[in-house]
């Protein structure tokens, strides 16, 4: 028997889901979560149960590959255009966070011990090609 539906991504979070989910039914494409609201009870067991997966009908599974596809998973300017590595002039820039000093350290060590989200985080872009870390003012 022919499976009716196809599980084209995979997620963690829910939130990162419903991301890709907008994005698939923006394109006209009908997508079904699983998982989602057992995750969203409990997060821990993401990984236990293979976390929140989006499916497809059968027939949409490679018009949703090719959305995922078009999808730019490296960071872009306010505008819409690439942003652009003042080193190597790369277009691999990701937005990471970085813990550079003694006072994000702390702030850090505090949120965990007290089981609260870091409090003070400084972002920063990395180029994936060269390494370099800089802030889209440079």
């Amino acid at each position: 028997m022919k499976e009716a539906f196809k599980t084209v991504a995979v997620f963690q979070y829910s939130a990162e889901a419903l991301i890709i989910k907008g994005k698939l039914e923006s394109e006209g494409i009908q997508v079904f979560t699983m998982d989602m609201h057992t995750i969203d009870t409990d997060p821990l067991v993401s990984n236990a149960i293979g976390g929140v997966k989006l499916k497809v009908w059968a027939e949409d599974e490679q018009r949703a590959f090719q959305v995922l596809e078009s999808i730019h998973k490296y960071a872009i300017g306010n505008q819409g255009q690439p942003i652009y590595c003042p080193q190597c002039n790369g277009e691999k820039i990701m937005l990471t966070s970085t813990i550079d000093s003694l006072k994000s350290l702390l702030f850090f060590l505090f949120g965990f011990i007290l089981f609260l989200l870091p409090m003070y985080q400084k972002m920063k872009y990395k180029c994936e090609d060269c390494k370099k870390e800089f802030n889209i003012d440079e």
